[in-house]
């Protein structure tokens, strides 16, 4: 096996597929890539077995060969050499020979037989979408993945698609987000749930150019972006019912403007962290919404006009979870949704049903 390429497109290679690499794994060859040489390419590949990336780069080949290599410490290497032209070569020994100027290192690699077969998935069944829309979908309702193990379900996200349609769905336990966007084909109608770090991880190595099939086989799914390719395991069980927590009618509407609350909501928070209960107070009453945060070593106090319907209202929320669901709404205006202080704040658009996020309120002291 020898190859050249050059030393940065093969550290941004590395850089892609060691998103795939396991870090919590007592299996050593989980910490390697695989490379394939072979007709003026080389081919990387990383797996955690629960996700898998290839990544294909140009080189010239004069020995075709495979071999896995640790994959940290190559990446750091390599990352050393991005302006360089590198010459690979493996050994008998099975060490890969990196020569690359008047100077070379030597790496030891591992047994290829080995590393875990990843698994084709079959293009049969897809939906597919503009690029720009599934990174919005995603990272939409992103926020509200839940981070702790006690109920993986809900490390995952939602997917489902009906005729053109295409909704994504996320849960925490206290906060819920929805998002829609709009297929250009489907094969058929698909119910999935997808581990939300790695399908952040996907979207982020994504353009926003042109459109993506995403190819769904037994219990994995596949996206193809040209010369990388993701295979993800798709997460087993029943997803919670989120159909029934979203409240359909409501005492008190709040239009208001959405640069408004978030900037207000910010300067809130500044004093509520100190107590690191992020509780910021919302008193809704007439046509103002009065924002009050405090603590121990002072008070704010923020006044916004506002388009009310129906009740006055005093309600508390963690001001982090209003403003990481504010963060990803371009809307210039939002309705703020309300029953009582104890039932959850409804956020939706003013127009259409692009995105639905509800949060709990918190007990006021």
């Amino acid at each position: 096996m020898r190859f050249r390429c050059d030393g940065l497109e093969l550290s941004d290679a590395i850089s892609v597929v060691s998103k795939a690499i396991s870090s919590k794994t007592t299996s050593q060859i989980l910490e390697g890539i695989k490379m394939v040489c072979a007709d003026d390419k080389l081919i990387l590949s990383a797996t955690d077995l629960e996700m898998s990336v290839e990544k294909t780069i140009r080189a010239e080949v004069d020995n075709a060969g495979e071999t896995v290599v640790p994959g940290r410490l190559f990446g750091e290497y390599i990352r050393k050499l991005t302006n360089e032209q590198i010459e690979c070569e493996l050994n008998e020994k099975n060490q890969l020979k990196i020569s690359y100027t008047d100077s070379e290192g030597c790496l030891q690699c591992m047994e290829i037989s080995e590393f875990p077969q990843i698994k084709e998935v079959e293009k049969d069944n897809f939906f597919e979408l503009s690029k720009e829309d599934f990174k919005a979908l995603i990272n939409s309702v992103y926020y509200a993945v839940a981070q702790d193990d006690s109920r993986p379900i809900l490390k995952g996200i939602l997917i489902e698609t009906t005729g053109n349609n295409i909704k994504a769905v996320a849960v925490d336990g206290c906060r819920l987000s929805i998002a829609n966007k709009t297929l250009l084909n489907s094969t058929a109608d698909f119910k999935i749930i997808v581990p939300g770090k790695n399908i952040y991880e996907i979207i982020k190595m994504m353009d926003n150019d042109g459109n993506i099939k995403v190819y769904v086989h037994s219990n994995n799914i596949m996206v193809d972006l040209g010369d990388t390719i993701v295979i993800n395991r798709l997460i087993d069980g029943q997803f919670i019912n989120y159909k029934q927590i979203v409240p359909k009618d409501f005492s008190t509407v709040v239009t208001i403007n959405k640069e408004q609350l978030e900037d207000a909501i910010d300067r809130a928070s500044v004093l509520s962290r100190i107590d690191k209960n992020n509780l910021v107070k919302f008193d809704i009453k007439e046509k103002n919404l009065m924002l009050t945060s405090n603590s121990e070593i002072g008070n704010t106090r923020e006044n916004i006009t506002v388009g009310v319907k129906g009740n006055d209202l005093n309600i508390s929320f963690n001001s982090k979870y209003f403003s990481d669901c504010l963060r990803v709404v371009d809307n210039q205006y939002v309705k703020m949704n309300l029953n009582s202080a104890i039932q959850p704040c409804v956020i939706t658009p003013c127009e259409g049903e692009d995105f639905v996020f509800l949060i709990l309120p918190v007990k006021a002291r």
